[in-house]
Order: structure tokens, then sequence, then C-alpha cells
């Protein structure tokens, strides 16, 4: 049983929450800040309490947790980047490299299966920078007008190879358009 005329921490404690609310408003300005301000200083001051020296000054002790808790949240805040959407995450999200390894894998295999005319108007278009709209002379690439407005001699022949690669990697036939 603890004695009465001397005042226990749990009653000190209790007995500053008012100054300490009304501290916290004049600091951040929003009660509903100022409460959780005011939640974490008690639940610092509760797990540090054999570090108080009882008869010394309560109020003061709780002021600087207090501060110093805001401090801290301050300096949080400022490294922290609101990102509710999700959207700056995914910017920084890296994929795993192996799937670009896999695909590069297939790729090559899908390449090796295409006969060597295709093959080569793929790898002169897609590696090379060959505008799509142009053959190089050194492609026997027949004229394969499309019905869409880029037509030349690479497009047929764009088509074919995807028609060609979809069948390579495909488990199915694709339809035919």
């Amino acid at each position: 049983m603890e004695d009465k005329s001397q005042p226990s921490f749990k009653r000190e404690l209790l007995a500053a929450l008012p100054s300490l609310r009304a501290f916290a408003i004049s600091l951040i300005g929003r009660h509903d800040r100022a409460d959780d301000l005011v939640q974490d200083t008690i639940m610092k001051a509760w797990a540090k309490q054999d570090h108080f020296e009882m008869g010394t000054n309560m109020k003061a002790w709780l002021f600087t947790i207090l501060r110093n808790e805001l401090y801290s949240q301050m300096r949080k805040s400022g490294r922290e980047v609101q990102d509710s959407d999700g959207l700056f995450t995914e910017s920084m999200a890296m994929h795993p490299s192996q799937y670009g390894a896999l695909d590069l894998q297939d790729f090559k295999k899908a390449l090796d299966q295409l006969p060597p005319d295709q093959r080569e108007a793929i790898i002169l278009v897609g590696a090379s920078g060959f505008p799509t709209m142009r053959r190089p002379k050194s492609v026997a690439v027949p004229w394969a007008p499309s019905r869409a407005a880029s037509t030349g001699p690479a497009s047929g022949c764009r088509s074919c190879c995807r028609y060609q690669a979809r069948l390579i990697l495909a488990p199915t036939p694709p339809r035919r358009r």
C-alpha cells in the first residue's frame, strides 16, 4: 500500500495531463494531432518512469519528452513521402532481373526458329534502328502492303514475323486476322 502523503508517479502523471494537452495544442494547433502527441508522450514517460526522480518537476520532464517527440515526428515526416495511390512506390519498384533474362531466352529461341529472311528483318528493324517504313536493300523481303496507314515493305514482313513468333511462343496457335 502506498503512502497518501507521497505523490505517486501515476497521480503526478495524471495531474499533468491538462497542462500537457494545452502545451501540445499550442505547439501544433490541431486538437487531434495534439492528443496523439500527448498519448505518445505519456507512453514514453510510462516506459521510462524509472529514469524520473520523485520530488523533481514532473511537468518539466513531461514537457521535455513532448517537445522531443514533436521534433522527432517532424524530422520523420520530412523524410516521408505521401504516396496514397502508390505511384511513387511503383516507380521505385524494380522487377526481378531473372524475368528479363527468361524473356530474352524465350525471344532468342523464337528468333532462331524464324526463317532467315524474317530473322534478319526483325534484327534490322528492332536492333539496328532501321525505320519500318523502308526496307534496306540488303534484305530481300517481298512488298506486302497492308490495310493500315503504315504500309511499306517491312509492314507486311513485320506482321508475318509477329505471327510466326506467336506460333512459336504460344501453346495454341493464335487466330489469324
